[in-house]
């Protein structure tokens, strides 16, 4: 069986979680708040398809021990989905590391805000040749003079269609007029 791991995949990133279960993956899923995990472990059915991580990624080596564990309990990870606050300037570095040990090819998708430079990111980001790296920027919509944030069924949709696209870089939403960002 395929093996996802979702970062915020009981938030922003459920329906994402679900999808991924829908087609054919096992999905481990870092989170932090209890009774979100239950709720989705709820929706994907009683199969077992779902292994809760419970770990605050801020902490590196607990991140560590939980990755590898989830993939000698699981298999080797073929897909990573990824939304990581810039708080935690070395989760990112970690995930690639532990998921890379033992690893054929696998996929990242790395969920950035509005305000990240991609072109930044992507230039100190250390990807190794077997994973293909994808970012994906979160950016608002335009209602007609009025602008607001994305709503998590969304940016699920968006990171679901990035997913299945396959472009080095994709944007939910829009970033432009810059002026226009909801405040």
């Amino acid at each position: 069986m395929k093996h996802a791991l979702v970062i915020g995949g009981t938030g922003m990133l459920s329906k994402v979680s679900l999808w991924l279960i829908e087609n054919g993956y096992h999905v481990s899923v870092i989170a932090r708040n209890a009774e979100r995990m239950k709720k989705l472990i709820q929706e994907a059915g009683s199969d077992g398809r779902v292994t809760p991580l419970f770990v605050d990624y801020r902490d590196s080596d607990d991140l560590k021990k939980n990755i590898h564990q989830t993939i000698k309990q699981n298999g080797n990870i073929n897909i990573v989905v990824t939304w990581i606050h810039s708080i935690a300037e070395n989760a990112l570095q970690i995930i690639v590391n532990e998921v890379t040990k033992g690893n054929t090819d696998w996929e990242l998708f790395h969920i950035l805000g509005s305000r990240a430079n991609l072109e930044e990111i992507k230039k100190k980001a250390v990807v190794p040749i077997n994973c293909k790296y994808y970012q994906v920027q979160l950016g608002f919509k335009m209602e007609g003079t009025r602008s607001r944030w994305l709503t998590n069924e969304e940016i699920s949709e968006g990171i679901i269609e990035a997913i299945k696209k396959k472009k080095n870089m994709f944007m939910i939403g829009q970033m432009e007029p810059w002026e226009k960002r909801p405040d």
